[in-house]
């Protein structure tokens, strides 16, 4: 009889070692984009990490094929579906995905991430204060056109929170400048139109002297725009995030500085806070119900240090 007792606790401390920690559930986690980006490189690298640093969790890491609220609506169902208990989501239109992230919200620990929906049911916000990194890009701009003149403004939609309060941001920084907005270009996160917008601004506004990209991909596709034209350095760029082509375009004198984010930091506090409030620990989440990562401004100066650092994060 001890022999048989004793290889019935053998047995259970081998399967209590295989699914994480001894008497720790193991969760299901995800981690749901709004792009395709390569800004989201480096936050799956935070994921990993999240995940390697906890035994008990298991992470998905999802991106929409076409960057629509209808497409992270099918996401989050096909995750519900399949029993995730958590889900880190950027949502592409706030306002009118609330009910989505509500209805998630009954059903799995639902955080927001680089876009916030504030009147949601969403257990906590991890990502930039968007309006501080507009006011980023303002004093970027500022800086930029010291005598002042006309500006054209990027983004994929001004729907998405993030973008509404980029765009905030800048309004107020350069209120009382001599820097005029002309008005805001969408592209609904197609690179092909972006660049054409950028292309058709350069044909419309001759005097256009700055193009501001709130979204990653609007940096390389403005440069793209500009370069075409042959007006290199003559029209200044201030955009965000740290593509490849934005970096190199920084490094070359081609953009002026563009603001980052820390993807990073979305990824790996985000699954690991979430790990925490699903193991009953809600302290974590502040009053506010928002946790701010904060945003760098890098120029020509700061550039290579920063490559460095980005290339480790993306395992180059």
């Amino acid at each position: 009889m001890n022999k048989r007792v004793i290889a019935i606790l053998v047995l259970l401390l081998i399967t209590a070692g295989c699914s994480g920690s001894p008497g720790v559930k193991k969760y299901k986690l995800a981690f749901v984009t709004n792009n395709a980006s390569d800004f989201w490189t480096i936050a799956r690298k935070g994921t990993e990490k999240a995940a390697a640093d906890n035994p008990n969790i298991e992470v998905e890491f999802r991106i929409p094929s076409d960057g629509t609220a209808a497409d992270q609506q099918r996401v989050v169902d096909d995750l519900l579906a399949r029993g995730v208990e958590g889900i880190a989501i950027s949502p592409v239109d706030p306002i009118n995905q609330t009910p989505m992230l509500n209805k998630a919200a009954s059903q799995a620990v639902v955080f927001t991430q680089d876009s916030d929906a504030v009147t949601s049911n969403r257990a906590c916000y991890v990502g930039t204060d968007n309006i501080a990194a507009g006011r980023q890009a303002g004093q970027l701009v500022k800086e930029a056109l010291p005598q002042g003149g006309s500006i054209m403004v990027f983004v994929g939609t001004m729907d998405a929170a993030n973008a509404q309060q980029r765009f905030q941001g800048l309004k107020e920084t350069l209120e009382g400048s001599n820097v005029r907005i002309i008005d805001v270009r969408t592209d609904s996160t197609d690179h092909l139109r972006a660049k054409s917008n950028a292309a058709d601004t350069l044909v419309k506004y001759q005097d256009v002297a700055a193009m501001v990209g709130l979204w990653s991909y609007n940096g390389p596709a403005i440069l793209g725009a500009i370069r075409d034209a042959g007006k290199t350095g003559k029209v200044k760029i201030i955009c965000f995030d740290e593509e490849a082509e934005t970096l190199q375009g920084i490094k070359d004198g081609a953009i002026y500085a563009t603001v980052v984010q820390q993807p990073f930091e979305f990824g790996y506090r985000s699954i690991e806070l979430m790990a925490k409030v699903l193991n009953g620990d809600k302290s974590v989440i502040p009053p506010g119900k928002q946790i701010f990562v904060p945003t760098l401004m890098i120029k020509k100066d700061e550039v290579d240090e920063y490559t460095k650092k980005i290339n480790q994060l993306r395992g180059k």
